[in-house]
């Protein structure tokens, strides 16, 4: 089912697609940090991707909640854009010799997934506000502040020394 698909025609019908857009993306993020923990260097990064990780699977968690409260099934549907950005980043990574050099190229890339998350978060918690879901909005919140708060984290790290050891 394409974002634009037919079957989509009632602002629940979105909502529940996108939730399952994210509830796959989540399971396809968990399924990767482990792979850019293993390729970072800088011990502060190690340990930022680990913590994400443990925030990625309570994520899924929270989601499949949010589709009890709903009354859905949690099931997936395939995000060609987290599978886009992820194969990018998998494929840079793979392309990078040095090891200060990569642990920018790993912090870009898991911004980029970073965002991509608060943008659905963001829209999700506006239209379950909308949809007069404010349980599941504020499920939806959690995840959304934590997302965030990765993105700055990553953010002050890469700007801190990441980033000039890798210009050195």
């Amino acid at each position: 089912m394409g974002l634009f698909s037919k079957d989509i025609k009632t602002m629940d019908d979105l909502f529940v697609h996108t939730l399952r857009d994210i509830y796959y993306a989540e399971n396809k993020i968990a399924k990767s940090l482990p792979t850019m923990i293993e390729k970072a260097t800088d011990p502060q990064l190690k340990a930022d991707f680990t913590h994400h990780l443990t925030e990625t699977k309570n994520h899924v968690v929270r989601l499949e909640e949010v589709f009890r409260l709903h009354g859905v099934e949690a099931k997936s549907v395939t995000c060609p854009a987290i599978d886009g950005i992820i194969d990018e980043a998998e494929e840079i990574a793979g392309e990078v010799a040095d090891k200060q050099v990569l642990d920018a190229a790993l912090i870009a890339a898991a911004q980029a997934v970073e965002h991509y998350e608060i943008t659905r978060y963001g829209t999700l918690v506006a239209w379950a506000k909308q949809l007069g879901r404010p349980d599941c909005a504020s499920v939806l919140e959690k995840n959304l502040a934590e997302e965030k708060n990765t993105d700055v984290k990553l953010s002050k790290l890469a700007e801190a020394k990441i980033n000039l050891r890798a210009a050195e």
